[in-house]
């Protein structure tokens, strides 16, 4: 039984260099296939996602079925992503590569169609994502972008945007300089 466990069927070097080249195809594989499917999967997105590792699998372990084997290829996949993403914050432009840059959705209040289509959303999709934003609609919005994760960020219009504490406490400042400045002089 314990051979069975740890007698690798393959070499480590072939274990790693497998389960580098399918972290690298799939990897391609998201970053062509748009944000969209990063940060919001739909039913489809999510059955593609759980067949999509199936399917590499037997890329990853080979004819190697061992625990050992499995251990190794995890090591190796948590390890080159750990290293990418290291590698990555530490370029700015390699960065941009291979994550992407902000698209613009919206301006103006206004879709941008072509830019939704090159993201595979449809507009009530993202209206969905203003909505949890405070935004009743994409009237309200000065700009929108979907970032390179996925995720749709929205920028309301200057009056429809929530005050702050520094925006209450300048205005009480004004408030009471108009009140002391209104007021009649004791005698």
């Amino acid at each position: 039984m314990w051979n069975d466990l740890t007698h690798l069927d393959i070499s480590v070097l072939d274990k790693v260099i497998r389960t580098i080249a399918v972290y690298l195809v799939l990897a391609v594989l998201l970053r062509l296939a748009g944000k969209r499917d990063l940060a919001q999967l739909n039913a489809f997105d999510l059955v593609v996602m759980l067949l999509l590792s199936n399917v590499v699998q037997n890329a990853i372990i080979g004819p190697d079925q061992s625990l050992l084997g499995g251990v190794i290829g995890a090591c190796v996949l948590v390890g080159a992503n750990a290293g990418v993403v290291r590698f990555a914050r530490r370029n700015d432009r390699i960065a941009m590569l291979l994550e992407g840059t902000p698209t613009v959705l919206a301006r103006d209040g206004h879709w941008d169609a072509e830019a939704l289509r090159r993201e595979g959303l449809r507009p009530a999709d993202a209206e969905v994502a203003l909505r949890r934003q405070n935004a009743n609609s994409v009237a309200d919005v000065e700009v929108a972008t979907i970032e390179p994760g996925g995720a749709i960020v929205a920028t309301l219009r200057g009056d429809l945007q929530s005050a702050t504490r520094a925006d209450v406490a300048r205005l009480e400042a004004k408030l009471d300089a108009l009140i002391a400045g209104s007021r009649p002089v004791d005698p």
